[in-house]
Order: structure tokens, then C-alpha cells, then sequence
């Protein structure tokens, strides 16, 4: 459901620092901002995991942020059918298929900031500046304790082989979450040995694909399978809430030579009609920067982009892992292709 809600400046604290001559200094066009500025964000990322972000800021700053939540697409297709018109200032969404979605459609600007520059590493960020992630997420293995030992799992590969016949569930390929694995196993081993390891995956299936992560994970727990391949966070939920009983995080693709575990990001952009762009960018200089970046990730149970900062004590204790370091840029070159080998592989 779509919700438009104000966030109201904290007046009294924006004119102590006012009065106490404070003031945020940046190396970019956004030094401006006005405190009078209402910013408007376009948001996928659920309330729950911005609002105290976006409080917190008004807080800080006396900026006013509107949003508006809603799945990627929808988002996406309003502001191309509002164009000039639009009040989004910022669009704030997961996965960079959707970010590359939106740069190629014409919805983002580039924006130069040294300070994004500086807080996020350069593979987490568009090379031409239209988009910047600010949590990583990984999508890796989580097996059932009882039914497999680690020493039988190894790589995403891995799970195409004989041996996980009838073992292995899978979210459905409609999701950008399994298009976007795909497309970085082709910017690694190219279009014919992706589509090899796809198809390998299909013949595995116990069950027909799954609607989401949870319910995949749901399965392995019942004994319908004994494999899936999951968002971490979604695996940190049942954990929070004491319901991961009999699974277990594996990251696969750890040995030398190997690439490690895919990651992906949520990331923002300021879009290309926004009506406070210095405002928009300050937001995201903000979002990236060390005060945010615990919150941000850990509301989620996600990886900072900064590397500066920890991951949260939950998420740590998944424990050390090789992660996948490719530019997502090469990652999002190759989602065409991605759809067409999971087409022509029949993954549901």
C-alpha cells in the first residue's frame, strides 16, 4: 500500500545549532541544502526500514522527508508516467537490476559527490554516477543441519550436480533477487556454462519454485528439500524471531580461485527532475556516511557499504566470509541475458 507521510523538522533543535553557529560543511554542490527543504523519497525499502533513518535526519538537520512506499516496479513506472512533474527527489530501491532499470529508463541523474565517492567502494556504485548502493546483502546457501553436512555443499555450481537431485528448492526466477545471481555467474564464466549450471538447477528441484525466500527456507525445515539459496536477511528473520531451527548459512564459492558469495546492494539515486537536488544528494552523503550506516543495514540485517563500519553483532556472528567483489555495473550489463538463459532453462 502506498503511504505519503511528513516527517516535521525538530524546530527547537535546528535553531540551537543555528545559534551556536554549527554547521555540516561537504566538498560537493550539496553544501546548500536548505533546512526549509522538504526532500521527497520514492521508496522500495519498507517503512519500518527507513522511517527511524529519515527521523533521525529530520532530527539532525531540520529538513523535512516525505516518501512514498511501494514495490520497485510500480515506483519505476510512476515516475516515468509523472516525468518533469514528479516530486521525487530521491528513488530509493533494492537490487541493482532495479537501479540499472531506472538509470537505463531515464529516471536518475548523475551526481558527483566526493564524499559518496569516499564512503562507498567503487563495485558498489554506478561508474558513471546515476546510482549508489547504500546496504549489501549476500545470496548464499542455507541447508538443512539435519539432512547435509557442510563438506557436501561448495559452490552455486554445485547444486546443478546429480547429487542434489530432488534436494534443492528455489525462489521463483521472477524475482530480480535469482536474475541477478545468474547475471553475475555470466559476467564470470560466460552465457553457456551459466546456462549449463541453470538448467541443472531446474532438473534438481523437489517442488516447483517458491514465491519467496522464506517459504524456500519454509521447505527445507518441513523435508521437502534439503537446499535452498536465499537473501541472508530473510534467513536473520526466522532467526530473530526463533524460527530457523534445522538451517544453517552456508557461503558457497569460498576456495582459491574462487569468486566468493555473490552480494548485491539497495541503493538510491537522486532522480532526474528533482526539484532539490543538493537537498537529495546531502541525504545520500548523509545515508552512507558512519552515523547511518549501522542503523540502515542492521534495521535489515545487511552489510554496511561503508567499510568503515560493522556489520550488527547477529549478522556478524554468521561469521567471516570471501565475498564476490565484481563491479555490479558488469553484474547489471548482463540481465538480459540472465532472463533469456533462465527462460530457455525453464526456471519458473
Amino acid at each position: 500500500m502506498k503511504k505519503m507521510l511528513s516527517l516535521v523538522a525538530a524546530i527547537a533543535t535546528a535553531a540551537l545549532l543555528t545559534a551556536c553557529g554549527k554547521t555540516e560543511t561537504t566538498d560537493t554542490s550539496s553544501a546548500n541544502a536548505s533546512a526549509n527543504t522538504t526532500i521527497t523519497v520514492y521508496s522500495a525499502r519498507k517503512e519500518h526500514l527507513i522511517k527511524p533513518l529519515f527521523d533521525a535526519y529530520t532530527a539532525k538537520t531540520g529538513i523535512n522527508i516525505q516518501y512514498i512506499t511501494d514495490k520497485a516496479g510500480p515506483l519505476l513506472s510512476r515516475l516515468k508516467s509523472e516525468g518533469v512533474t514528479t516530486k521525487a527527489d530521491i528513488l530509493l530501491t533494492t537490487d541493482v537490476g532495479n537501479l540499472w532499470q531506472a538509470q537505463k529508463q531515464g529516471v536518475l541523474q548523475q551526481v558527483k559527490s566526493k564524499v559518496l565517492d569516499q564512503q562507498i567502494p567503487e563495485h558498489l556504485r554506478d561508474k558513471d554516477h546515476y546510482w549508489f548502493g547504500l546496504t549489501q546483502r549476500s545470496r548464499t546457501i542455507v541447508y538443512s543441519t539435519e539432512r547435509l553436512q557442510p563438506e557436501q555443499l561448495s559452490t552455486y555450481a554445485a547444486l546443478s550436480d546429480e547429487s542434489f537431485k530432488g534436494r534443492l528448492c528455489l525462489r521463483t526466477s521472477k524475482k530480480v533477487y535469482n536474475q541477478s545471481l545468474v547475471a553475475s555467474m555470466v559476467a564470470h564464466q560466460g552465457a553457456d556454462k551459466t546456462t549449463t549450471i541453470v538448467k541443472g538447477w531446474v532438473a534438481n528441484l523437489a517442488v516447483a519454485p517458491f514465491s519467496n525466500d522464506t517459504a524456500a527456507m519454509q521447505a527445507v525445515q518441513a523435508g521437502q528439500c534439503d537446499a535452498t539459496i536465499v537473501n541472508t536477511y530473510y534467513f536473520g528473520r526466522l532467526e530473530k524471531d526463533g524460527k530457523a531451527e534445522g538451517l544453517k548459512i552456508f557461503w558457497p564459492d569460498q576456495d582459491q580461485g574462487q569468486n566468493g558469495v555473490h552480494m548485491n546492494i539497495s541503493g538510491a539515486g537522486v532522480t532526474a527532475h528533482a526539484k532539490h537536488t543538493d537537498a537529495a544528494i546531502k541525504l545520500l552523503e548523509w545515508l552512507s556516511g558512519p552515523e547511518a550506516q549501522e542503523m540502515l543495514a542492521g534495521l535489515n540485517m545487511e552489510f554496511p557499504v561503508n567499510p568503515q563500519v560493522k556489520s550488527v553483532a547477529q549478522v556478524q556472528a554468521w561469521g567471516a566470509f570471501k565475498a564476490d567483489s565484481i563491479p555490479l555495473n558488469e553484474i547489471a550489463a548482463q540481465q538480459i541475458e540472465a532472463v533469456k538463459i533462465i527462460d530457455s532453462a525453464g526456471y519458473l
